[in-house]
């Protein structure tokens, strides 16, 4: 009965990854641009950022909530984290997230995951005012993500998130849901290690979003008759970024206490150009974790033509340490993705593993 589930769990995430590679393959490159909601292709953790996403097939614990759901089913008991990342430094913009993983059941995981934009303070300007002077707001972009991962035998894990997205100013908004879907297998070269990984998922799949609200209205005089009217402007209805994420990893271990982590991924996006990642990782004792990656799509070394402010090249520094015997962990991390121009974009996070 159980592999009866699975086998019915894998078929629809793989029908459902082919439909979207198809739609990704139609849409390059003459979609390019034409989504909106582009934050969520933000991933705002360190220590995934910092191998530029290379390790979607392998990943685990509360950053898999971006990458790759299934990963979270990895979560022993509880996972909490938050990170801070200086956007595009420059721009003025910082995002915060803040996650949770908690294991429930023998083999199930509830996750929830919050990506916060800080615009700051932007001046309102009219049309008899453009230059303002009579007052501020506050951009607010908001996604909130509800997850369940579970582990459906010692090597396959599966996984999903519902998420919400809010994007509004004073008096415009427009709102939105979007699914993710992951699958997971683990195998290893011998009993007594899992060490080869790959997963694919599906992320950002969701309903058409659309901006309404009182900003978009105006009161007018009829020009007879003298009374008030208001007119409404309609807005174009927009897409958000859906795409495909096919990756894979492999643990090295050349001496005990040591790790060295390789991992590729491969990105079909439907609304920019597809995107192959590859990083490395080396753990020593699990305790301190250095990673690297680059992140390569089209035009990516042509300073006119890229389309991204990305460079390609990211890394990225763990330090976490036990607390006690009981298997607590506590973890900071730090990621750095190059780009051009602004002065690139750092990430400081923190993780409590109980």
């Amino acid at each position: 009965m159980k592999n009866r589930y699975i086998g019915k769990f894998a078929s629809a995430l793989l029908v459902g990854s082919l439909l979207s590679s198809s739609v990704a393959f139609a849409g390059n490159p003459d979609r390019v641009g034409q989504a909106g909601a582009t934050e969520l292709l933000i991933n705002p953790w360190s220590r995934s950022s910092g191998w530029a996403h290379a390790n979607a097939g392998g990943v685990r614990g509360l950053e898999a909530t971006f990458l790759n759901v299934a990963g979270i089913a990895h979560t022993k008991k509880t996972e909490v984290g938050f990170a801070n990342t200086s956007f595009l430094r420059g721009s003025g913009i910082s995002i915060n997230a803040f996650g949770l993983t908690q294991k429930v059941g023998e083999a199930g995981v509830l996750g929830l995951s919050i990506m916060s934009m800080d615009f700051g303070e932007i001046d309102v300007t009219t049309t008899s005012l453009p230059e303002g002077g009579v007052g501020t707001y506050k951009p607010q972009f908001i996604n909130i993500g509800i997850s369940y991962a579970k582990v459906f035998s010692n090597s396959i894990y599966g996984g999903f998130t519902v998420r919400i997205i809010d994007q509004s100013i004073s008096n415009v908004g427009a709102r939105g849901v979007a699914v993710d879907a992951g699958i997971q297998y683990v195998t290893g070269t011998n009993e007594d290690r899992d060490n080869v990984r790959f997963g694919i998922s599906l992320k950002n799949v969701g309903t058409p979003m659309k901006f309404g609200g009182d900003g978009l209205s105006t009161r007018l005089t009829a020009p007879t008759g003298g009374y008030q009217l208001t007119i409404e402007q309609r807005t174009e209805g927009f897409e958000i970024p859906s795409l495909l994420n096919i990756g894979a990893s492999y643990d090295f271990r050349p001496a005990e206490n040591h790790r060295i982590t390789a991992a590729a991924n491969y990105t079909s996006n439907s609304f920019s150009y597809d995107q192959t990642s590859v990083g490395l990782e080396y753990a020593f004792n699990e305790m301190f974790m250095l990673r690297g990656g680059f992140m390569y799509e089209k035009n990516i070394f042509d300073d006119v033509n890229r389309l991204t402010a990305n460079t390609g090249p990211c890394g990225g520094v763990t330090v976490e340490v036990p607390l006690g015997k009981s298997g607590k962990r506590f973890g900071i991390d730090y990621s750095i993705r190059f780009s051009n121009p602004f002065d690139n974009t750092h990430t400081f996070g923190a993780k409590l593993t109980l």
